[in-house]
């Protein structure tokens, strides 16, 4: 039997995540935590031999209630690596956030949910509102992944993203909430 490391960073996990877009709002999830809020786009950690997009499919099904067939196809905007230290007994992952970029119309945005649950290890659940903004206002969010900067700089929410490698997140520009 392999003994579990302890050392950060030792095991990777990859992430999709979905800018999804209605005219200029975009989804987010925020959650509100003592420390106070933060903002996720709709998303999650990809399961083992499961394909990115099967990954992305499922989770925003599960969070959204949204059937990516009607929606745009997803377009791969960023790639985020991770490495924050973060609180508890379990070391930290290194995590690779892969986001993505879909559009849909308003009657489809009618249909979605309004909040989302996630599973928490001791078996509670944490409420996440699914909240419409616009997307140029996303470098003043509380956001995770750090993409507020890149989402607000882009003129048009179809605009070619450019480079996608952004800068890592580590303990210099972040503090898990």
């Amino acid at each position: 039997m392999t003994e579990p490391t302890t050392t950060p960073f030792s095991r990777v996990k990859v992430r999709t995540g979905a800018l999804v877009f209605c005219g200029d709002d975009v989804a987010f999830i925020r959650r509100d935590r003592p420390t106070g809020s933060h903002y996720t786009p709709p998303g999650g950690n990809v399961r083992h031999a499961e394909a990115l997009l099967d990954a992305l499919r499922r989770e925003l099904d599960e969070e959204l209630r949204l059937d990516l067939d009607d929606a745009t196809p997803p377009e791969l905007c960023w790639i985020q690596d991770q490495m924050v230290t973060r609180p508890g007994p379990t070391p930290p992952p290194r995590k690779i956030h892969m986001i993505f970029r879909c559009h849909i119309t308003t009657d489809v945005k009618s249909r979605l949910a309004a909040a989302e649950y996630d599973n928490l290890p001791d078996g509670s659940q944490e409420l996440g509102i699914i909240e419409w903004l616009d997307y140029h206002k996303a470098a003043e969010l509380p956001l995770f992944p750090l993409i507020g900067s890149a989402l607000t700089a882009l003129p048009t929410p179809h605009a070619p993203t450019g480079n996608a490698w952004l800068p890592p997140i580590t303990d210099s520009n972040y503090t898990w909430m």
